[in-house]
């Protein structure tokens, strides 16, 4: 078992992987099986990983404002158990939320009784009650490395959402910090943070804003999919896409005013067609090599540990594919390369010392608290695609926001010797 985390970067970069149940996928919670759910961790355990990011579904756990279901919370505290007794440490997703396509919000905030998730009062304390509650009841468990409030809740909050929660990003800035003090009332100490899609680094008008991400909590996490028109553009062999990951890495350290804060890779998947199945362990083994050329990489969370089942209706059809694992869990070659790594950096024969980034390419995306113009870091904007020309030259490229390229004390604080501008990289 690993020592409890802290938020600071580790000595040794994370393993681990988002834990989708082989049976019954999330709904699972309705027929909580503790021996299905040891199967399955074992079959991650094998692997030799060392985390599991596991998600209870919010309206499962919370149906009613004033009920948070004590079996729920107990189901949820023996699968941190069944983790630690093999010797995985786990992260807890509170509000869920959404996965894989389906929206999971509860009665209490929909139809009749439709409040804004983010700025109603009443809504607010209750996700406050409910993420504390999660918390203080994992707080005395050795594995528990924290709270992320929630997966990609960002998404409710803008277009393309069928009917989002609108907020401006003052008001997610009052919801991040009472969400976030919530978990840590609940568990003092512990690497609580927020994880958003790549909307918050690439969409104008996203409430969720770069700044909130690296700003935010013990660390940030960036999550990464070429889908978002990387593979589209380039082909999935391309350098935009197998170091999209690292590219996410490095944009989010222009606007962390911590140098050195760590950022966690918490999502990373091969998704077909773009990534064919036979050539996604090619793509892991890329995406994993570049993301450790990253300094200050907290860790690698693949998306996901199973398959999810086929008896199952309505999924989109890469959904159905992304698990590390079958689902009768047994391993596939994308399972091997992650393995590869994790066991190589536990026992030593690689080690994570990426020298710094020396040249840090300018992102001038307007003010830097709310990101006007952030899509120039998007798939095809000029920031991005210079960034990858840079890339494709071998110059290891970081961002520093255009506030900051000229002050020495920043720079030198992150290692970097030259900055360039998207104009002199054209």
């Amino acid at each position: 078992m690993a020592a409890p985390p802290s938020p600071r970067t580790p000595r040794r970069p994370r393993f681990g992987v988002n834990y989708t149940p082989s049976q019954g996928w999330f709904h699972h919670w309705l027929d909580y099986d503790p021996s299905a759910v040891r199967a399955d961790l074992e079959s991650i355990a094998a692997l030799g990983l060392d985390h599991v990011r596991v998600f209870p579904l919010w309206p499962y756990f919370q149906p009613n404002r004033s009920l948070i279901r004590p079996k729920a919370v107990e189901q949820l505290l023996d699968m941190a158990d069944a983790a630690a007794a093999l010797g995985l440490d786990v992260n807890v997703d509170g509000l869920q939320g959404h996965l894989s396509s389906f929206d999971f919000l509860p009665a209490w905030t929909r139809t009749w009784h439709r409040r804004n998730l983010f700025t109603d009062p009443d809504v607010v304390s209750g996700q406050a009650e409910y993420l504390k509650t999660l918390a203080q009841a994992l707080s005395d468990r050795p594995n528990f490395i924290g709270m992320t409030l929630g997966n990609e809740v960002n998404q409710f909050s803008a277009d393309p959402h069928p009917d989002p929660d609108r907020a401006t990003p003052e008001q997610i800035d009052a919801w991040l910090t009472t969400m976030l003090a919530a978990c840590e009332e609940g568990a003092p100490g512990r690497a609580h943070l927020h994880a958003e899609y790549d909307a918050t680094w690439y969409q104008d008008d996203m409430p969720f804003t770069p700044d909130h991400a690296a700003r935010h909590g013990a660390m940030t996490a960036v999550h990464s999919w070429v889908f978002n028109g990387t593979a589209q553009l380039h082909g999935r062999a391309s350098v935009p896409s197998e170091h999209h990951a690292a590219y996410l890495v490095e944009l989010s350290k222009a606007w962390a005013r911590d140098p050195h804060r760590p950022v966690w890779l918490q999502e990373v998947g091969a998704p077909a067609p773009l990534v064919p199945p036979q050539h996604a362990a090619e793509f892991t083994e890329a995406t994993v090599r570049n993301a450790l050329d990253c300094p200050d990489l907290w860790g690698v969370t693949w998306w996901c540990s199973h398959d999810v089942s086929r008896t199952l209706a309505d999924f989109p059809e890469l959904e159905y594919g992304l698990g590390l694992l079958t689902n009768d869990r047994r391993p596939k070659d994308t399972a091997r390369v992650l393995e590869r790594y994790a066991r190589e950096h536990a026992d030593g024969t690689r080690t994570y010392a990426p020298a710094p980034r020396t040249t840090a390419l300018v992102v001038d995306a307007g003010d830097s608290l709310t990101t006007p113009a952030r899509s120039v870091c998007a798939p095809g904007g000029a920031f991005y695609e210079a960034f990858f020309r840079l890339t494709a030259e071998g110059a290891r490229p970081t961002a520093v926001l255009a506030s900051r390229a000229t002050d020495t004390e920043h720079l030198a604080a992150r290692g970097i010797t030259e900055v360039v501008t998207v104009e002199q990289v054209a």
